[in-house]
């Protein structure tokens, strides 16, 4: 009995063992390669931008900061902040300035967005010198522009990059515009062969230069470190006593560096908020867009 016992035990070991599968085993040599972080900029472009939005709006009769004046029940700066996004900015550093808790705290729901604070209102070119620390380390495109231009369209902020982003990236690209009726706004002042000269302001242009009906549209796109260089240029030698950031160009032109002007702006881009009155035109046309 126990010798058929030890008979059956056998016979099931081998059975189980012959119903066992053997499988090859291959072994993968896998190579982990680090790219170094200077490195993977020459394979995407980091895209920022700096959004001015530090003014108080005297003209709006309102309390409120200018860039948060409704628009259609939103602050006006949403709608550049979303333009932006849209169009594939890495980075949105906001220049803050009057009543900087409301505007932070009316942004809190975005996350992307860096606040610098610009504790005297010194003019354009003195709120992008104060992100100074924060554009230091970057080496790619930055975007300037106003927090109260809620006209500004994907495509053109789209365009403006991809100028930039060609082989040889100008240090500084103006987004322009063709408006019929220019008057107020500065001109484009181009040479003979088309290139880029100066923009001259509506006050000190000629008769024949306001007849031009390309006009400055206060878009910029820099190679950042070229712009961090030209703002140490930026003088107070104006009425206003303020820096301004349209001086950018012409410095950055007298050291020998390229400067274009695209005009690849759209005419509605042209609608700028200065008034209640002008809010509402903006209203208006944002209704039949």
């Amino acid at each position: 009995m126990e010798s058929k016992e030890r008979t059956q035990n056998t016979r099931t070991t081998l059975n189980l063992q012959s119903s066992c599968v053997h499988y090859p085993i291959f072994f993968v040599d896998i190579t982990v390669i680090i790219i170094p972080v200077e490195l993977s900029s020459s394979f995407y472009a980091m895209k920022y931008a700096v959004v001015m939005a530090a003014g108080k709006g005297t003209r709006m009769k309102s309390e409120l900061p200018k860039v948060l004046f409704p628009v259609l029940k939103r602050p006006m700066i949403e709608y550049v902040l979303d333009a932006l996004e849209q169009a594939g900015v890495d980075k949105i550093i906001v220049v803050v300035g009057y009543r900087s808790d409301l505007v932070r705290e009316t942004l809190s729901h975005r996350r992307n967005l860096e606040f610098v604070e610009q504790t005297e209102q010194l003019g354009t070119g003195h709120a992008v010198m104060t992100c100074n620390e924060h554009l230091k380390p970057h080496k790619d495109s930055v975007m300037v522009v106003a927090g109260d231009c809620p006209m500004i369209q994907v495509e053109s902020i789209r365009k403006l990059f991809e100028a930039y982003n060609h082989e040889s990236p100008p240090s500084c690209i103006l987004g322009t515009a063709i408006k019929e009726n220019p008057f107020g706004l500065g001109r484009i002042l181009r040479d003979e062969k088309g290139e880029f000269q100066g923009i001259v302001e509506e006050k000190d242009a000629s008769p024949e230069q306001k007849q031009i009906t390309e006009v400055n549209m206060s878009y910029y796109v820099f190679h950042t470190p070229d712009l961090l260089e030209a703002l140490t240029h930026l003088r107070t030698d104006n009425a206003q006593k303020e820096y301004y950031i349209t001086d950018t160009p012409s410095i950055l032109k007298s050291q020998g560096k390229r400067v274009v002007a695209l005009p690849v702006l759209q005419p509605i881009e042209s609608l700028g908020i200065n008034t209640v009155e002008e809010a509402k035109i903006v209203e208006e046309a944002m209704r039949h867009c």
